[in-house]
């Protein structure tokens, strides 16, 4: 089965950058669907962006331009790049592969605090 494993988080000012990590592991990385889901204290969880097997890509607009998602195929590793970063950016982050709806797995989240 589909093991993520998270890193990169913590804390950091406004205006500073974290480049989050998930190494996947267990099957065929290739064909999964990627993505960054994020869950702020007393909201729904969000999709924050999402990179295809393709290689295509989509964000959230209130991350349009600051965040950059990726994929390193011969790593079995997806990025979240986030730079120029705000409070309202401040939640638990997890990163998501997805095949079909039953084969859907999420990583333990790791928290991102953006305060002064």
């Amino acid at each position: 089965q589909v093991q993520l494993v998270e890193s990169g988080g913590g804390l950091v000012e406004p205006g500073g950058s974290l480049r989050l990590s998930c190494a996947f592991s267990g099957s065929v990385f290739g064909i999964y669907d990627m993505a960054w889901y994020r869950q702020g204290p007393g909201k729904q969880r969000e999709l924050v962006a999402g990179i295809s097997v393709d290689g295509s890509t989509n964000y959230v607009d209130s991350v349009k331009g600051r965040f950059t998602i990726s994929r390193d195929n011969a790593k079995n590793m997806v990025h979240l790049q986030m730079n120029s970063l705000k409070p309202e950016d401040t939640a638990v982050y997890y990163c998501n592969a997805k095949y079909t709806v039953l084969r859907d797995f999420w990583g333990q989240g790791t928290q991102v605090t953006v305060s002064s």
